[in-house]
């Protein structure tokens, strides 16, 4: 099977604005309030944190929910 080619989207919609995953539902939601020294280590760490969170995530385990159950 081809691996899949998520991509980290960032998203606009009335329940969220943030990162998310581009095949799946997962959502990129911080934990804790930022940490650094200075606002280019509050980023760099919020990056981080974001990035290692989506590269773990399993796509199977945040299915999207189908507008139509059938």
């Amino acid at each position: 099977m081809e691996r899949m080619r998520r991509k980290l989207v960032w998203i606009e919609e009335a329940h969220f604005w943030g990162w998310a995953c581009s095949e799946c539902a997962w959502l990129f939601r911080p934990f804790g309030p930022l940490v650094g020294q200075s606002i280019n280590d509050m980023k760099l760490h919020y990056e981080e944190q974001r990035d290692k969170e989506f590269a773990a995530h399993v796509c199977a385990e945040y299915p999207r929910a189908t507008k139509n159950p059938g």
